[in-house]
């Protein structure tokens, strides 16, 4: 069974940058699409940057221009990054590392980010 291995996040003041990673613990045939998602606290999670097959990308427009996702696959395993820069106190959330393949989604098992003021 694929699972989905994170690391990074933790605390950080405002303006601050944070890196996540993911990785797969096999290659996951037929990926299309590979990111994160987040839930706020008291909130529901939503998707916050996502790359598909073909390298486009999506973003929450509130992370627009601030966060940046890179995605890798390789025969070993696919990989994803996200660059979190001028981090803000909304930020703060637990963050998913999301991938589907067209069958089934895999989440991570979730990263506390938090930002304080």
């Amino acid at each position: 069974q694929v699972q989905l291995v994170e690391s990074g996040g933790g605390l950080v003041q405002t303006g601050g940058s944070l890196r996540l990673s993911c990785r797969s613990t096999e290659k996951i045939y037929g990926l299309n699409t590979m990111g994160w998602y987040r839930r706020p606290p008291g909130d529901e999670r939503e998707p916050v940057a996502l790359q598909r097959n073909g390298g486009a990308t999506s973003y929450a427009r509130s992370v627009q221009g601030r966060f940046t996702v890179v995605r890798t696959d390789a025969q070993s395993g696919n990989r994803v990054e996200l660059q979190m820069d001028d981090l803000k106190p909304e930020d703060t959330a637990v963050y998913y590392c999301y991938a589907v393949d067209g069958l089934q989604n895999y989440w991570g098992q979730g990263l506390q980010v938090t930002v304080s003021s």
